[in-house]
């Protein structure tokens, strides 16, 4: 079967990485899959045998405006109507967007993120500019089936966004053996000192600035880490709360595990998310985790057996309190079920909308 995978880059991010990981699952059930990038950005390593296919060569960003997006739409659509795939999955809003002004077949959105948070959070400081963001939102959605990575995802996008197309709920796939494989690598940069650790990008959606006011709070040994990449902003943070000689900014690591696996703890304290993959991963290599009960995934994956590891969102004084426990007495992480994140189950799911095309 043929897939084709919608993405604006493969910059570092969640979504990025579970598709390639999609892919690469794929591509070893010997398919053909090919990724159509809209930016020529690429922040990982590219699994041997997948095509990537550029909207524009050579441009690293491209206009996000009306008339740029039908540009993308009809290229995206010559190709797409070229090799003729099986199953179109495009993934995060602006590659959904254009995926849906081309008027795809076989085309699937797949939702990563818990959209209503993020309309909320815009509310709270544009409302007029979350109410355009909402009616995009619905008209995008309201006309595609979805792919949803968690059941939070699904339910937010029936309850919030009215969303009544069907919605197949398949979770971010997790190879457990390469990922302890790799765990074992030697990486260049890991401290030598006791370390907590936070992964993810750069920005609001992450709350980098309560994970800094509760380190703030924090008297323990160890240092905070962040493997994102730098900005002036992040740092500005740091400074601002005197907490220079106990954080370090690591950079993207196209080999995390190395990082989490010698971690004594990986920290989450996002406002939404998904399906956050850092929890999952850093639970595959034995390391703990505290993070906060955001909209949606953390719950799903911890709340059954360490639902002591969930704190509120936006609470400084709880995320910190978590910490504290979790470094003084960690939990045995060995008995979380993860088996329903596992890879084989997951790629399963993707062969079978793909064949849902070859019976109609």
């Amino acid at each position: 079967m043929r897939f084709v995978f919608v993405l604006t880059n493969l910059r570092g991010g969640g979504a990025e990485k579970a598709i390639l990981k999609v892919a690469k699952g794929l591509l070893d059930r010997q398919h053909q899959v090919s990724l159509y990038l809209f930016e020529s950005r690429c922040d990982y390593e590219i699994p041997a045998g997948l095509e990537i296919v550029l909207a524009a060569p050579g441009k690293t960003s491209v206009s996000k405006g009306w008339l740029a997006k039908r540009l993308l739409a009809f290229r995206l659509s010559r190709h797409v109507a070229r090799v003729r795939p099986d199953l179109v999955v495009s993934t995060l809003p602006f590659a959904d967007e254009v995926a849906m002004l081309a008027g795809l077949p076989a085309h699937w959105c797949r939702i990563a993120n818990t959209l209503s948070a993020e309309i909320e959070s815009l509310a709270a400081g544009n409302p007029a500019k979350a109410a355009r963001r909402a009616a995009r939102y619905r008209q995008v959605y309201g006309q595609s089936p979805l792919i949803a990575v968690s059941t939070g995802v699904a339910a937010d996008m029936r309850a919030s966004l009215g969303v009544s197309t069907r919605i197949e709920h398949i979770p971010n796939p997790f190879d457990a053996d390469a990922i302890r494989q790799a765990a074992q690598q030697a990486v260049n940069g890991l401290p030598d000192a006791p370390y907590v650790l936070h992964i993810g990008r750069f920005s609001a959606q992450k709350r980098h600035d309560v994970l800094l006011d509760a380190w703030q709070q924090l008297d323990v040994p160890h240092r905070l880490v962040l493997l994102t990449h730098p900005d002036p902003a992040l740092e500005q943070m740091v400074v601002e709360r005197g907490l220079q000689a106990r954080v370090s900014v690591a950079g993207f690591q196209q080999n995390p595990y190395p990082w989490m696996a010698a971690a004594a703890l990986v920290v989450l304290s996002s406002d939404r998310e998904g399906l956050p993959n850092v929890l999952i991963e850093a639970l595959l290599c034995g390391t703990p985790v505290v993070s906060t009960d955001c909209p949606s995934g953390p719950a799903e994956i911890l709340g059954r057996d360490l639902p002591g590891a969930l704190v509120p969102c936006g609470d400084p004084q709880r995320l910190a309190a978590a910490i504290r426990q979790s470094l003084e007495n960690p939990p045995d992480v060995s008995g979380v079920d993860l088996s329903r994140y596992a890879e084989p189950a997951v790629i399963d799911a993707y062969e079978a909308l793909a064949a849902e095309r070859g019976k109609r």
